[in-house]
């Protein structure tokens, strides 16, 4: 749903579509995780929309849908999965959880905008600290490369001002990638072989979310020292 531009038309068509006694299930990325966990690097142009629970009841009450369930998830930074009926259908009463996150959400500033007007400085205090330890590491004569040409590393890449002074190259297992630059801060994109030949004394893990998956393919950096660094929430090194 975060990457339907014409969202009023896409609710009204699962209406359409749905059985009366029928229950449609969507995905996608919480907006309180998001700002909580200063993500803003998945902002970018494949996302139209970034939606809290309250947000999204309002869109699907406009349209005849009651949302009556809702499941938390560690996806993507934190994820919403809910679940919707036709509001005329009884059978299917609203749920605990959805009562307690809609509450939450009013407690933390996501309905009159508070927690948003907040996001901004936790935003700029992220690219601080990142340009901070990569300044540092320089500095010390580190070497740096990234690892992850993803959307989301290209965001936090331009956003931060980082080009090659900082991070030396990036590199992707996607072959359509390889050989590329960057966008707009030009870093070069190799294989993720050109790792093991450059041996960095760290790998900043721009797909942040796959951290755990990424660190332990990549495990044997430690054979010369090497660490891995993620700047979201903040910048971690391990």
């Amino acid at each position: 749903m975060a990457q339907i531009p014409e969202l009023n038309g896409f609710v009204a068509g699962l209406t359409t579509l749905l059985a009366d006694g029928g229950v449609v299930t969507i995905e996608f990325p919480h907006l309180q995780r998001l700002i909580e966990g200063n993500q803003f690097d998945t902002i970018y142009h494949e996302h139209y929309s970034y939606f809290s629970l309250w947000s999204t009841e309002q869109l699907f009450a406009r349209h005849g849908l009651t949302i009556f369930d809702v499941d938390e998830l560690p996806t993507h930074g934190g994820s919403l999965r809910i679940y919707a009926r036709h509001s005329a259908n009884a059978a299917l009463p609203v749920t605990d959880r959805v009562v307690a996150l809609r509450d939450r959400e009013r407690a933390l500033g996501y309905v009159d905008r508070s927690a948003h007007d907040r996001f901004s400085e936790q935003v700029k205090e992220t690219k601080r600290a990142l340009l901070e330890f990569l300044i540092d590491a320089r500095r010390r004569g580190k070497s740096v490369v990234g690892y992850g040409a993803a959307g989301k590393g290209m965001t936090m890449l331009n956003y931060c001002g980082i080009r090659t002074d900082f991070v030396d190259f990036v590199v992707d297992r996607n072959p359509y990638k390889v050989g590329r630059y960057c966008p707009g801060v030009h870093i070069p994109v190799l294989p993720v072989d050109a790792l093991w030949d450059a041996r960095p004394d760290y790998v900043l893990i721009l797909p942040w979310n796959l951290r755990d998956e990424i660190s332990t393919q990549l495990a044997g950096i430690r054979e010369w020292g090497g660490q891995f660094v993620v700047p979201i929430p903040t910048t971690e090194v391990w």
